[in-house]
């Protein structure tokens, strides 16, 4: 059986598994977790040193998660070859990998998926998926990311046109999967489109007129500026549906974005570590794929976190990639477990999450008028510059003050400045200047969160 026929038939075989445990209620998503939370703890103690070491003074057999010590992306990152269970999975393969655009979609070694985070916590991440993960993420998604009746009908009668607008150049987890189905899937180039978010506005607002997508997708701060271009006449599309990802949906841009479309929003809790975590339900809760994820709110000092009150962090373990498990990974977001039983129906524990808080950057064009910049788009100048955690933040309407660590040198920022220079040309932006700043990094006072990407109060540019 060939590789092709191989993922199709293990995807089929989960997606299969995830209606079995959606029927079986509660009680067969808790069986199927256990099982597979006990599997991953043995297969990381066997396969990998660095759980190996970490685990070395637990005893055999541990079921219980919360023995279990936590992990950060910093710790994993530090030991990227010892996390891994397969020895030929080496930082410096994979960095040599990841560095060719031509590998964007494809397989690693032949074998294996890899995706980077935008760095979004300040510390960017490689993960790298076997091909069992990557049938869990497409077969879970299948039958938990489904639109109600009247919208699946819709698209039914008027075909299924996706178009993405996502960040690319990167192995990120939407352009790379989008990137990958159409390697293995040339045909579905007619139905299938990728718009980079790096591309001017009005570039963007073409292509998707000539597409003319029945679903569209993005960051939400994309989309509520292609909704503004909607509202203004000069984007024309009659979407089914759209789907928002990878920050931050707020209430009023949700309510903004669906009534420009004329379509529902849904928005998915995703991300590089796992996948897919939780699917929204109609109550507007994320129910989390609980046969496969775990997700545990604790406070700063990780003790749990009760329902009903917001968490300081997150802890995620994926029971999916045993390649480079996830065992209390903590990833950072804050969220709100449901204390009572949604009124949807649906049992799995449902979260709110307070998704990513990075700013649209509105600067002062040459030609006077205002350009918004998207925060993953920016951001993304820094992913090939080896410059550690950074952050940017725009000081006034024609000035950017980049934030490094103390131990990025003058060859690291030249290249970092470099990237981003030619980004803010491209977008129209060449008088806005670009600093570094004397500070380093720093989290907020008040929440002590990582802001990534923001504007000091009074410096975006309003005309």
């Amino acid at each position: 059986m060939n590789a092709t026929l191989t993922d199709a038939w293990l995807t089929f075989k989960y997606l299969l598994d995830a209606r079995a445990a959606t029927r079986g209620g509660a009680g067969a998503i808790a069986a199927r977790q256990r099982r597979r939370l006990q599997e991953l703890i043995a297969h990381a103690r066997a396969h990998s040193p660095y759980f190996a070491e970490a685990y070395r003074h637990l005893p055999d057999g541990v079921s219980d998660l919360t023995a279990l010590p936590v992990t950060t992306k910093r710790a994993l990152m530090a030991r990227f070859d010892d996390w891994s269970t397969d020895r030929a999975v080496t930082w410096r393969a994979v960095s040599e990998f990841i560095e060719d655009p031509a590998n964007i979609g494809a397989d690693f070694l032949g074998r294996y998926a890899v995706w980077t985070t935008s760095g979004t916590t300040g510390e960017p991440a490689v993960l790298v998926h076997d091909r069992r993960s990557l049938a869990v993420t497409i077969g879970v998604g299948a039958v938990r990311v489904l639109p109600d009746r009247q919208t699946l009908w819709k698209l039914m009668r008027r075909g299924t046109r996706t178009a993405g607008v996502y960040v690319t150049g990167g192995h990120f987890l939407a352009c790379s999967m989008t990137t990958r189905r159409l390697r293995e899937r040339p045909w579905t180039r007619r139905s299938l489109r990728v718009v980079s978010a790096l591309d001017p506005l009005d570039r963007i607002v073409a292509q998707l007129d000539a597409f003319r997508p029945t679903i569209l997708g993005g960051y939400p701060s994309v989309l509520k500026q292609l909704a503004g271009e909607q509202s203004a006449g000069r984007l024309h599309l009659d979407p089914v549906l759209v789907t928002a990802g990878g920050e931050a949906l707020s209430d009023e841009a949700r309510a903004f974005i669906s009534e420009a479309f004329g379509a529902p929003v849904t928005s998915p809790y995703a991300c590089s570590e796992a996948g897919m975590i939780a699917a929204e339900c109609a109550e507007r809760w994320q129910h989390v794929n609980a046969d496969w994820i775990v997700l545990e709110p604790v406070g700063a000092d990780h003790r749990p976190t009760p329902p009903g009150e917001q968490s300081h962090s997150t802890l995620l373990t994926y029971l999916g990639n045993r390649l480079q498990p996830i065992l209390r990974y903590e990833l950072g977001d804050r969220v709100i477990e449901r204390p009572d039983p949604c009124p949807c129906g649906n049992p799995a524990p449902a979260f709110r999450v307070e998704g990513r808080t990075n700013d649209v950057l509105r600067f002062r064009a040459v030609d006077g008028s205002v350009r918004e910049v998207l925060p993953l788009a920016i951001g993304s100048c820094f992913d090939e510059a080896r410059v550690g955690r950074f952050q940017l933040v725009q000081t006034a309407p024609e000035a950017l003050s980049v934030r490094l660590e103390p131990q990025a040198g003058p060859e690291a920022w030249a290249e970092a400045s470099r990237g981003l220079r030619a980004f803010l040309d491209g977008q129209g932006l060449a008088n806005v200047e670009v600093l570094r700043a004397a500070e380093p990094p720093t989290a907020e006072r008040s929440s002590g969160k990582f802001r990534q990407i923001f504007a000091l109060p009074g410096a975006s540019w309003r005309a």
